[in-house]
């Protein structure tokens, strides 16, 4: 079971360098971009100035959530990915592979939320694959693949950060941490920091939709004019997230970190899990970078949906590493996030806290 809980979560980034990156079937020239480290979408170019921007990540029905918030969470994490190209997400392939034992009802209302959230936030459902399969289970049920189609200049991936741009980051740090944590423990939560920060750590959850507040950065500008590139935090946090970014773009960074926001409910969750929240899930806050001149119109564009947002560093060359700066000083930070969230929720779920 140690093992399992160690190796849950994403596979790491040397076996994808060394074995996944190197063999991806078939090269094509009009490929722009393609999987790499760091990178959240690909980019198919489809005429003389339009492009396809697409990404895939799992659709989650974490059992304790319920049907509608995890099909929720699953349609938006996917499209914070899509929307880091600065694209608004528009089409979604959806394939369910699921638990024998799921039944019609709890199917149904699954799929209704799915669809809802999809036409909510303006995506077209356009294909997939359906089916009950032995050996499948709860959380993961299958992955959702969204695209979008738009003109060349208008779309980044996080390979298009410069030398010199400043960094910002929306919301905080730990955001989906905090949240699915109070939520999935509400009982163990409420006992060791209080019923009301734990109904404040709860209601986080509706953060974890981050795609609008790309949007709006994008709606700045896109590369020289306006933002240069974007990266949704998830897995191993702002500080992976940052790092991504780095190798992505073959720059360093410093990174300032009593400027990233971090509220007094994610403190307390993090302190209940043993959690270290910049190293920790953090889907729905977005690092954003931009000239220093277009930092400020960056801030406030965001600022106004009422979504926090703040400079945290610069972007350096690749020599200087990738650094974080606080009160003991300077540390540079490696390829080494092994995000313990996994390993504190199923410890919790072990030690039945609810």
């Amino acid at each position: 079971m140690d093992d399992e809980i160690k190796s849950a979560g994403k596979i790491s980034s040397s076996f994808l360098e060394k074995v996944v990156y190197p063999r991806l079937g078939a090269k094509r020239p009009e490929i722009l971009v393609g999987p790499s480290p760091g990178v959240d979408t690909c980019v198919i170019k489809i005429g003389s100035n339009q492009v396809l921007v697409a990404c895939t990540d799992p659709l989650s029905l974490i059992p304790v959530l319920g049907p509608r918030e995890s099909a929720w969470m699953s349609v938006n994490l996917i499209a914070n990915d899509l929307a880091t190209s600065g694209l608004t997400p528009q089409y979604m392939i959806v394939d369910l592979s699921l638990p024998p034992r799921m039944s019609e009802e709890l199917l149904r209302n699954y799929w209704d939320a799915l669809s809802e959230e999809c036409a909510h936030l303006g995506i077209a459902i356009v294909a997939g694959n359906t089916g009950k399969f032995e050996g499948i289970d709860y959380t993961i049920v299958g992955a959702g693949t969204a695209f979008s189609i738009g003109a060349r200049n208008r779309c980044i991936v996080s390979s298009d950060a410069k030398l010199g741009n400043d960094v910002i980051l929306t919301k905080g740090a730990a955001i989906s941490a905090t949240a699915i944590l109070a939520k999935v423990f509400p009982k163990k939560v409420s006992a060791k920091i209080g019923a009301d920060l734990q109904r404040k750590a709860a209601d986080t959850f509706s953060q974890i939709s981050g795609m609008n507040d790309a949007l709006a950065a994008a709606s700045v500008g896109v590369g020289d004019t306006g933002i240069a590139a974007m990266h949704d935090v998830a897995e191993g946090g702002v500080l992976a997230a940052c790092f991504e970014l780095c190798k992505a773009a073959k720059l360093g960074m410093e990174i300032h970190k009593a400027k990233i926001p971090l509220s007094i409910e994610t403190k307390e969750i993090c302190g209940l899990f043993d959690l270290d929240p910049y190293r920790t899930l953090g889907e729905g806050a977005m690092i954003v970078t931009c000239i220093p001149e277009n930092t400020e119109e960056v801030l406030d564009v965001i600022r106004k949906r009422g979504t926090k947002a703040e400079a945290i560093g610069r972007l350096e060359d690749a020599s200087r590493g990738v650094k974080v700066i606080d009160n003991s000083g300077e540390t540079i930070i490696q390829n080494n996030f092994s995000d313990p969230y996994w390993g504190a929720y199923y410890s919790a779920k072990a030690a039945n806290w609810d």
